[in-house]
């Protein structure tokens, strides 16, 4: 679980909340089923129309997901450097059918890592595994960030059918207006209701899964690049020292990786 992520979120329904507790005593009038229904309806009515249903549900999917830790934190790229490295290594030893024999669950279990090893084993030089892995890892990056870019619209789209809402309830004030002046301060109160839904949702919900989904894509995108530079070295036999360098260019200074210390505790 993303700790971080829940705290947040249970601490700003918290102080909404509490707000509200503090400012007044009469709670429900905070809470409007057709309100409720025009905010939401409308932002998904809008959102299904503007794209294909199964990217609006890969997104909805994916805002869940934020509540959960991200696959890849620090210590798995200095794994990445290493895993590089040692096959560096195998290369060296046994050439190419030793690499081919060293990788295979991994193939399976990352088939971007798997798809990278198949063109080093193919024979293809470095500069080809460079670039075919490049645009490999930004088509996947910009595929992956369309859930983000559907909830950045979601979040666009939720204000406006607030106001709408709105209006929709001041019309409906004024019509009584003649025969219930009584009304105006309750009827007023419903309208505004819907522009709170409207602001609340996006500021609370979308813009910050929107934000999350975006960061953790783009720290896929760098694991990638990272992941496709080590291969690119392997296709044109680099010495493992080389590749640790190269590959360690990418990582901040303090999770580089050591040739020499590793094998400093492994003695």
């Amino acid at each position: 679980m993303s700790i971080t992520t829940i705290i947040g979120f249970v601490a700003g329904i918290a102080l909404f909340l509490g707000s509200i507790y503090l400012a007044t005593d009469n709670y429900l009038v905070f809470l409007d089923l057709a309100s409720f229904v025009m905010v939401i309806g409308g932002t998904f009515a809008s959102t299904f129309i503007s794209y294909e249903p199964r990217y609006v549900y890969q997104a909805m999917r994916l805002m869940a997901s934020i509540f959960f830790a991200p696959r890849i934190q620090r210590g798995v790229l200095q794994g990445e450097v290493a895993r590089c490295i040692r096959w560096g290594y195998v290369i060296q030893k046994n050439g190419l059918p030793g690499l081919e024999a060293d990788c295979g669950k991994i193939k399976r279990q990352d088939p971007f890592l798997g798809f990278g090893v198949d063109l080093v084993i193919a024979g293809y030089a470095g500069n080809e595994v460079r670039q075919v892995m490049t645009n490999l890892v930004e088509t996947t990056f910009h595929r992956n960030c369309v859930p983000a870019d559907i909830l950045r619209n979601m979040a666009g789209t939720a204000p406006a059918f607030g106001m709408i809402g709105t209006l929709v309830g001041l019309i409906i004030m004024l019509g009584k207006m003649g025969s219930d002046p009584a009304s105006l301060g309750p009827g007023m109160a419903v309208a505004l209701i819907t522009t709170l839904y409207g602001v609340l949702l996006p500021r609370l919900m979308l813009m910050p899964a929107a934000a999350k989904i975006q960061q953790r894509q783009e720290i896929i995108r760098f694991r990638n690049m990272l992941v496709a530079e080590g291969l690119a070295l392997l296709a044109e036999r680099r010495n493992p020292r080389y590749i640790q360098d190269a590959m360690n260019s990418y990582l901040d200074p303090a999770i580089h990786f050591d040739i020499d210390r590793q094998m400093k505790h492994k003695g």
